[in-house]
């Protein structure tokens, strides 16, 4: 069954809400992004350590938007984007003394455990990616590339801010690999 769209606009959440096509999905998994985003601007305090990551993220909730409609509308991620992200991961990463090596339990202070969503989310938002194209939808490979550069910005967010706050990560050793 496919449901048809109310004629009452309270009635519809989102215009593409029943269409079975993967590009919805691909948009509600970006919406859902941009929001952990905000909260966890929500958690952090802009005293002057922080100051530079609360504008980071702020940029970061409109670039999630654009990565969002450049699936079913026009491009919305460029080459001066790309190059934005990474120049901020290189930041964090050079102030975190590059201190992870391995994997690390997800946990600490708010928000350090929402950065960890945002970097799943990413993950998420590169699969619906590699979905879509294996559905015979077109788009930029720029898409590929933001989305899995997001992911590892968010985590590189949780090594700097632990590293700040003084938080001990806890390294994970697999029995399976």
């Amino acid at each position: 069954m496919n449901p048809k769209k109310p004629r009452d606009k309270r009635e519809l959440c989102y215009p593409f809400i029943f269409e079975t096509s993967l590009k919805c999905d691909f948009e509600i998994a970006t919406d859902e992004l941009c929001c952990q985003v905000g909260a966890v601007l929500s958690h952090l305090a802009p005293d002057a350590d922080i100051a530079p990551m609360l504008a980071d993220l702020a940029v970061l909730q409109r670039l999630i938007y654009n990565l969002n409609g450049s699936v079913r509308g026009k491009l919305g991620i460029f080459d001066t984007d790309l190059e934005w992200l990474k120049a901020r991961y290189d930041h964090y990463n050079e102030a975190s003394r590059g201190r992870v090596t391995g994997f690390v339990l997800p946990q600490g202070p708010q928000p350090i455990p929402t950065l960890h969503l945002c970097r799943c989310g990413s993950k998420k938002v590169v699969r619906l990616l590699v979905r879509l194209e294996e559905s015979g939808v077109s788009f930029d490979p720029i898409l590929y590339r933001f989305a899995n550069l997001l992911a590892n910005f968010f985590f590189v967010l949780t090594v700097y801010l632990k590293q700040l706050w003084q938080v001990p990560e806890v390294p994970y050793v697999s029995i399976n690999y």
